[in-house]
């Protein structure tokens, strides 16, 4: 998470990034872009602004040496010298069109950035800003011939939100330099994060969250949804939920004998979290922290709702835990052939 009310652009320049598979070539930039003031202000909101609402970070990564990582290698020129900055973006953009491994990658412009004085924590740090715009807007120009006004439609870039980018922050913990990235036309998910950029989550307290509330949400799906129905998968999501707000620590141990009753499903539960530690190529901590920041944007992912083929719909409160297992009864009418769902309540609203 960062801030940027003192954030600058010290060094900005646009080049274009073609696809191999289309055979659209690349366009380089000569000269440094010179913003007017109007430009320059509506350029910082729009490159910073997806930013500041991340709490989840990435270190740089290589299968055998992170000094062979070539983002991380132009990064690490760049903080140490800036007087390369022209052909070092140019670099970035090759390395980018190196990536375009399919036709389902778009071209696009690509904007290099260099900033000053992004707060990040209690510090405010020099970052390095790469950004592809792919997506283009169609819009009215105005303009006066002959004593009237008329209009062309021209195509621009939109301003609400950048297609792809990251922050390659000055500062660095055991892993490495923090980076943050952005990706909102996720055609191809290896695409930025792996292939290019190749960056990996650090081993932390927010990825230890993240990880844990989405190998629960996936065992409620395959496992708990298809053997008890929607209520319990839901009941168990809330329990969880529960559990991660009543405890600092996250001890898995602790966690099962809170959320199971029934021993078959602690060990259907552990059997499933080894399958989805390789299948992610990750580790499942015993214990960590609580990151309450990933848990809220978490647990706003998590539904519960029971949509019944009769149009009718049960949401269920992920915050109470307890209320489906008192107040929702599951039974099966003998007469109409048809299951069905019995709930308590003092009064409605």
């Amino acid at each position: 998470m960062i801030k940027r009310t003192k954030a600058s652009i010290s060094k900005a320049i646009l080049h274009k990034v073609g696809n191999k598979f289309n055979s659209t070539k690349n366009a380089f930039s000569e000269q440094e872009l010179d913003f007017d003031e109007v430009s320059y202000d509506l350029m910082l909101g729009y490159l910073l602004r997806p930013f500041g609402s991340l709490v989840e970070s990435y270190r740089f990564n290589h299968h055998s040496n992170i000094n062979l990582n070539e983002i991380n290698t132009y990064a690490t020129q760049l903080f140490a010298d800036e007087s390369n900055f022209i052909e070092i973006s140019k670099h970035v953009v090759t390395h980018l069109f190196e990536q375009s491994n399919s036709s389902q990658i778009k071209t696009g412009d690509v904007l290099v950035c260099i900033f000053e004085d992004i707060q990040y924590d209690d510090m405010f740090v020099k970052a390095i800003g790469i950004f592809k715009i792919e997506n283009r807007a169609e819009f009215f120009q105005t303009y006066l011939e002959n004593n009237s006004y008329d209009l062309i439609t021209q195509k621009g870039i939109p301003t609400k939100k950048v297609d792809k980018g990251c922050l390659i922050l000055n500062t660095s913990d055991t892993e490495g330099n923090i980076i943050l990235s952005v990706d909102n036309n996720s055609y191809d998910t290896q695409y930025w994060i792996k292939h290019f950029l190749n960056i990996k989550y650090p081993d932390d307290h927010n990825q230890h969250t993240k990880n844990y509330i989405e190998l629960c949400r996936d065992f409620s799906e395959d496992v708990l949804k298809p053997s008890l129905g929607l209520q319990e998968k839901s009941t168990f999501l809330a329990k969880t939920i529960d559990y991660f707000k009543e405890n600092e620590v996250i001890n898995i141990e602790n966690f099962k004998d809170d959320v199971f009753e029934d021993d078959k499903y602690k060990d259907l539960f552990e059997d499933y979290k080894k399958g989805f530690e390789t299948d992610r190529a990750l580790i499942i901590r015993n214990q960590f922290d609580v990151s309450e920041n990933v848990l809220k944007k978490q647990r706003q992912k998590i539904k519960t709702e029971i949509k019944l083929d009769t149009n009718i719909q049960i949401k269920l409160d992920v915050d109470a835990p307890d209320a489906s297992a008192e107040y929702l009864e599951r039974g099966y009418d003998d007469i109409k052939k048809m299951h069905y769902y019995k709930v308590f309540f003092n009064e409605e609203s």
